[in-house]
């Protein structure tokens, strides 16, 4: 990260002021009956579309005047220039909340926004097929899914989105800008690049598609190790996973790979029924509020309790993988490999208004079933293994040969 940190800061000036770079925000999806997307707790349908009045009749608190905020709405309606709806003007106060709380995780949704953010876990959907998240004013990438055109276009891992298509990204939000870089399949959508070891910024012309996300992919190499990739936890991962599992067993294989590189996240609840295969019954994640914390195990039968296990991860590994790397790495059921995760170990409950709009907040955080917390921290492999643009230009696969050469010196 130093590298690129530096190259912005000392070659990028954008109106006379120099950029840099700091906390991290990652927007997910979330399926409303499913469960839990990535530490999203979904409390139910609030308020309703004809809000202003009422909002207008109790804004009121022993230790706040809201006479001024209405003064301010109404020479507003009287002196903007241009015309401006109530409804718009009701989302920005209601942002303005929200951004208060100088956390990058709690977000509100106009109802436009709160459609997408719903739309993705059901494994399909149009755009690029990248995770992107936030870091101070900086768009950036944390994971593009595996097989979808951004990742053929070579969109990588921390890359940062200057621009879209010439609009400048310094800034924006992550709504605002994952609704610039959706669109039609077909289409095109140029994005401006900074990357780690590139010395000059660089477009990235990326044809829109539909993005089938096959959540869980496997494989049982000629050596007998079978390889599993989680690349997101979609509400069929668990399922998938359950189909893999009954291939492998009954093929007799006693070593496997789970890679969790590149995988942003998803629902909770399918990495939790994921860990119960090694570890049934146990606590796979604690959530802590204040000093009090609650523990959720996992249930089903540990099928491969006796398989070795080595877990892949990487910087793309986010939320629901950190959660699932923690808890096998802390049972001692799995050896870690990779680079260090993102660290997104806060939960958030998610309120949906008869609007259509929706809120996002956050009210805890995540710890492993030792304790150990997560969020800006992420989880540290048991061996550190860096894959570099060099590797990538090259071809090769540094992470998952040492993940082979380590099951291979087991035996």
């Amino acid at each position: 990260m130093n590298k690129i940190t530096d190259f912005i800061k000392n070659r990028i000036t954008i109106g006379g002021a120099i950029i840099s770079l700091a906390s991290i925000l990652v927007v997910f999806s979330l399926g409303f009956l499913a469960g839990n997307a990535n530490g999203i707790k979904v409390a139910g349908e609030q308020g309703s579309s004809s809000a202003l009045s009422q909002f207008r009749l109790f804004s009121r608190s022993e230790s706040v005047d809201f006479g001024m905020f209405w003064d301010v709405w109404d020479l507003t309606k009287d002196l903007y220039y241009k015309d401006i709806t109530d409804e718009e003007m009701l989302n920005g106060a209601i942002s303005g909340i929200v951004e208060s709380l100088d956390d990058p995780y709690s977000v509100y949704f106009t109802p436009e926004e709160a459609e997408e953010f719903n739309s993705d876990l059901s494994g399909t959907f149009s755009g690029i097929g990248a995770e992107i998240g936030k870091e101070d004013d900086y768009v950036v990438v944390i994971a593009p899914l595996s097989g979808s055109p951004a990742e053929g276009a070579g969109l990588m891992i921390g890359d940062y989105i200057l621009k879209v298509d010439g609009a400048d990204m310094i800034g924006a939000s992550v709504n605002e800008a994952v609704s610039m870089i959706r669109g039609e399949e077909g289409t095109d959508v140029v994005l401006t690049i900074a990357r780690d070891g590139v010395d000059e910024l660089f477009d990235i012309t990326i044809t829109r598609g539909e993005i089938n996300v096959d959540s869980v992919t496997w494989k049982i190499q000629d050596d007998g190790v079978a390889v599993v990739e989680i690349s997101m936890f979609n509400d069929d991962t668990t399922d998938l996973f359950r189909q893999a599992v009954q291939e492998i067993t009954s093929a007799g294989t006693t070593q496997m790979i789970i890679d969790l590189r590149g995988n942003p996240g998803g629902l909770l609840t399918e990495a939790i029924n994921i860990a119960g295969f090694w570890i049934d019954g146990a606590t796979v994640v604690q959530e802590k509020v204040g000093d009090e914390v609650q523990g959720f195990s996992a249930g089903g039968i540990a099928w491969l309790k006796d398989i070795e296990t080595v877990v892949l991860v990487d910087g793309g590994s986010a939320s629901a993988s950190e959660i699932l790397a923690g808890a096998l790495q802390d049972y001692g059921v799995a050896t870690v490999i990779g680079e260090q995760t993102y660290g997104k170990g806060s939960v958030q409950e998610y309120y949906e208004f008869d609007s259509g709009a929706a809120v996002k907040i956050t009210t805890a955080e995540w710890l492993t079933p030792k304790g150990r917390s997560i969020h800006k921290v992420g989880i540290t492999p048991d061996i550190i293994v860096e894959y570099t643009l060099e590797d990538y230009e090259a071809g090769k696969t540094p992470q998952l040969d040492a993940a082979f050469d380590y099951l291979e010196a087991s035996r």
